[in-house]
C-alpha cells in the first residue's frame, strides 16, 4: 500500500501533506525530527491518511494536495470537522 497523510502541528495551526510506502516509519522519523521540513514544528500528530495500491495514484494525490489549495482546504475543513464531531 501506498499513502498520503496529514500532520499536524500541536503547538502552533501548521499541517503538513507527504507520501510514503511505509506510513509507521516515515510518522516515526517525523516525530524523531528526521525529517527537515517538519523538524521544526514538533510534536506532531497524524491527523489523517489515505491508502492507494498503486504509488502513482498516491503521488498524484499528494501533489495534488500540495499545489491546489482549494483541495487542501476541503480536505483540512473535513479533518476539522471530524475532530469536532460534526457531520459533514
Amino acid at each position: 500500500m501506498f499513502y498520503v497523510y496529514v500532520l499536524k502541528s500541536t503547538k502552533k495551526n501548521w499541517f503538513y501533506v507527504g507520501y510514503s510506502a511505509d506510513l509507521r516509519q516515515r510518522f516515526a522519523q517525523h516525530k524523531n525530527g528526521q525529517v527537515v521540513s517538519t523538524k521544526g514544528h514538533r510534536p506532531l500528530v497524524l491527523v489523517y491518511y489515505e491508502a492507494y495500491a498503486k504509488a502513482v495514484t498516491a503521488r498524484k494525490r499528494e501533489i495534488e494536495l500540495k499545489t491546489k489549495n482549494q483541495q487542501k482546504e476541503i480536505l483540512l475543513g473535513r479533518i476539522d470537522q471530524q475532530n469536532h464531531g460534526e457531520v459533514a
